[in-house]
């Protein structure tokens, strides 16, 4: 059995470009929906050994939790694919929220 995480890493590796997911929605994915914290820190701490797709995560509310030059570069890494940020940096998730079809 994987380690809640495997099951985040896998979760993250999956979301395919021009779509994000939210930190809850990730941990909820991995069977600990309270965890979004977790996936926070994971992603801090694994994203480049895992090459994971870090700049496809937002917060629940649809916006980018990072800032300076970090939330500059996921702001530039979404536009890249076709992600619409709004002024106020918002993600419309009902336009680009991953909603996989996964039978888990």
């Amino acid at each position: 059995m994987q380690s809640l995480s495997q099951r985040i890493i896998s979760i993250i590796a999956a979301i395919p470009a021009g779509k994000v997911a939210t930190y809850g929605q990730i941990a909820a994915m991995a069977g600990r929906p309270r965890a979004a914290r977790q996936v926070a820190r994971l992603l801090h701490s694994s994203s480049e050994k895992y090459n994971l797709p870090w700049h496809r995560i937002i917060n629940a509310r649809g916006c980018i939790s990072l800032t300076g030059l970090a939330a500059d570069k996921q702001r530039q890494k979404l536009r890249i694919e076709g992600i619409e940020i709004s002024p106020s940096d918002r993600i419309d998730l009902t336009l680009y929220q991953w909603k996989p079809d996964w039978d888990d």
